[in-house]
């Protein structure tokens, strides 16, 4: 038998006696015991699974990559609210573009005191008001910023208040920027986004909620764009203006640097926890997480190999190596992220009545993996984690570019002493 083929039976049983341990039957979409507490879940997984990140992200353990000199949300208390960046002085423009104007009944501005005011939002939200769960992630940074529940009032309900007739082809959107032109940093959809939702996402919303609080000054308070199935440059901070424009190409200040503005999430896969210095011929537990895009998530696979050993130039994505599933973890007993009562508010997009998503692994979101590894001989390895997605493509594929969002194969090395 062959050094991999072995390797893949050893791995094949030992995983099924290790999950069969913790009471659970591998099969389609059964995942390890979700108690790692529980008395007969082995102590190399318990160790592990008690480290996990909890489901949904705090507010204030979100990763943070605000633009800004200064950043908005550093601005002293009495200067944020001279330029509305609190909920009781904020006020949202929504004008047509004066280079590529739309045909609007109406406007809204701070000039004519008909800008909408937080409260007007939350009236609104009274009667539109959506939430979804999404993984918010930057385009080149390649790993989440966090997980949330996002609400919001969906934009089309603001854009219709404008009464447009004609010529509006695309929706641009910016926030507070200090007041300098220097500094804006814009983004925008085709009106066609806005006003639908395509294959069953949730809308684009302007949003003043995560995680059922409040979102913070960090996060964008008092009201920022949350777009589904895009990276957080299209979820524009501390939102003052909607320009509604005759445009027929994206505006969005990214473009200009040379990213893809148009493509949405990427699947991929990340490890969290690979043991180091482990002992050898000893079971090795590993997890990760998983973004789920737009294509959503169907399996996560690992594979080791010796540090060092080359690879064939010819096929740079690894796509015959020898890849092993591991488990996509089920759903979490508690979501954590500071969920009043650890409880999915009520009618959320894609969870049903009991608080339970109605597909699991979501699409959009992130989901946890884990596997046990059968023992390797004392020496320097490399770990390769990736994603196949619902329609078979597996990690970086089908969008290999870094511009349009990081999906590269991680390589982890870690040592067997």
């Amino acid at each position: 038998m062959s050094e991999a083929k072995q390797f893949l039976t050893e791995h094949n049983d030992l995983t099924r006696r290790f999950f069969l341990r913790c009471g659970v039957t591998i099969a389609a979409g059964s995942a390890v015991a979700d108690n790692a507490h529980a008395a007969d879940t082995p102590v190399e997984l318990s160790l592990v699974l008690e480290k996990l990140e909890s489901y949904f992200t705090t507010q204030a353990k979100f990763g943070d990559v605000s633009r800004g000199r200064p950043v908005p949300h550093t601005l002293p208390l009495e200067k944020k609210k001279e330029v509305g960046l609190t909920r009781e002085t904020w006020k949202l423009e929504i004008i047509s573009d004066p280079e590529n104007p739309a045909t609007l009944g109406k406007q809204f501005t701070k000039k004519d005191n008909t800008a909408i005011d937080f409260d007007a939002l939350l009236k609104l939200g009274e009667k539109h008001a959506v939430r979804f769960a999404k993984v918010m992630t930057c385009l080149n940074i390649g790993c989440p910023l966090g997980m949330g529940i996002w609400e919001g009032v969906p934009l089309r309900t603001l854009v219709w208040l404008t009464q447009p007739k004609e010529n509006l082809r695309r929706v641009f959107y910016y926030g507070f920027h200090n007041d300098d032109p220097k500094q804006q940093f814009r983004s925008s959809l085709p009106v066609g986004r806005v006003l639908e939702d395509y294959d069953d996402l949730p809308p684009v919303i302007a949003c003043y909620k995560l995680n059922g609080e409040w979102l913070t000054p960090e996060r964008g308070a008092p009201v920022r764009i949350v777009v589904p199935e895009h990276y957080g440059y299209k979820s524009v901070k501390w939102l003052t203006h909607l320009v509604l424009s005759n445009l027929y190409h994206a505006n969005d200040t990214y473009g200009t640097q040379n990213n893809d503005v148009d493509s949405p999430m990427k699947t991929f896969a990340a490890s969290l926890h690979v043991p180091n210095n482990a002992k050898a011929n000893t079971p090795l537990p590993v997890t990760g997480y998983a973004q789920s895009g737009i294509s959503g998530l169907s399996k996560v696979q690992v594979w080791v190999s010796p540090s060092g050993k080359g690879w064939d130039k010819d096929d740079p994505y690894f796509t015959t190596a020898p890849w092993i599933d591991a488990t996509i973890l089920p759903l979490p007993k508690k979501f954590g992220g500071d969920l009043p009562g650890d409880a999915i508010p009520k009618s959320t997009m894609g969870f049903d009545a009991t608080g339970k998503p109605k597909e699991w692994p979501m699409r959009l979101a992130k989901a946890h993996w884990a596997t046990l590894l059968p023992g390797l001989p004392a020496g320097e390895y490399t770990l390769r984690c990736r994603t196949i997605d619902t329609k078979g493509a597996a990690q970086p594929m089908p969008r290999p570019f870094k511009k349009s969002g990081r999906c590269d194969i991680e390589a982890t090395k870690f040592t067997v002493g």
